[in-house]
């Protein structure tokens, strides 16, 4: 039975695409089936999987409104080793129409369930923003993993986050938890990168992941070749991240 997760944070620009296709490419190299699940219309997790979502014959828009299934509308990502379930600007339609469909809030959950056994790992890439895509992620979830830069304005958006999630706990999925807070982007240089780390320490303990990404240059390149970070360049710093945030993830989940 695989693993879901959620790859979320309101906030825009705090890494949550780079997190998700980096992770599903840290995973595929320690032996993981993984599927990422592209829930942002703009398509960032496609095409950062060298997926060109230009020519796309199905996606996640057909399977959420139950005109494909994931079986047919997946793709291989060859750069990467795992499989995605791709997006394009179609999806940012699917909000509208999914407001009449029945049990609307479950339709992505429903769709993994078919494929459930072909993976390890499901991990989802969610939109900045607490719209019907992102109840659908959360719905479909055991988990949430939660990037975040270490700054001032990020403190402020996770408590509304972590807000949304209980009240998603609460009354749709009791499955969902944080798995934890990722910290990215870091800057070792900085004070108050050092002061934020240190309070998240002290408020959230255990949920706070060991490792911890730092700001990498060959991280933000990689997007471009249509590669992971991890494929792109192994040896950088914000690779070696990754790779041991998915071996941590891997032990994580043992103790679930």
């Amino acid at each position: 039975m695989a693993k879901i997760f959620c790859v979320a944070n309101q906030k825009g620009g705090v890494g949550k695409t780079t997190t998700a296709v980096n992770l599903a490419a840290g995973l595929a190299q320690l032996d993981q089936r993984v599927l990422l699940v592209d829930l942002d219309p703009q398509g960032n997790a496609t095409m950062g999987a060298g997926i060109n979502k230009s020519e796309l014959t199905a996606s996640v828009y057909e399977v959420l409104l139950g005109l494909s299934d994931i079986q047919t509308a997946r793709k291989h990502s060859e750069t990467g080793k795992f499989d995605v379930l791709p997006a394009n600007r179609e999806l940012a339609g699917a909000e509208v129409e999914m407001v009449e469909l029945e049990n609307r809030e479950k339709r992505l959950k429903d769709a993994i369930a078919l494929v459930d056994a072909d993976y390890d790992f499901v991990l989802i890439d969610c939109p900045p923003a607490l719209s019907m895509l992102t109840l659908n992620g959360l719905c479909a979830a055991h988990g949430v993993i939660i990037p975040m830069q270490c700054e001032y304005y990020a403190l402020e958006g996770l408590s509304d986050l972590v807000n949304t999630i209980k009240k998603v706990h609460a009354k749709l999925n009791t499955d969902l938890k944080i798995i934890g807070l990722l910290r990215v982007m870091f800057d070792p240089r900085m004070t108050l990168s050092q002061q934020v780390s240190a309070q998240l320490e002290q408020h959230f303990g255990d949920k706070v992941f060991k490792t911890i990404i730092p700001r990498n240059v060959r991280l933000a390149e990689a997007p471009s070749y249509g590669m992971p970070g991890v494929s792109f360049d192994p040896a950088s710093k914000g690779a070696q991240a990754y790779i041991a945030f998915g071996a941590e993830m891997v032990q994580r989940i043992k103790s679930l």
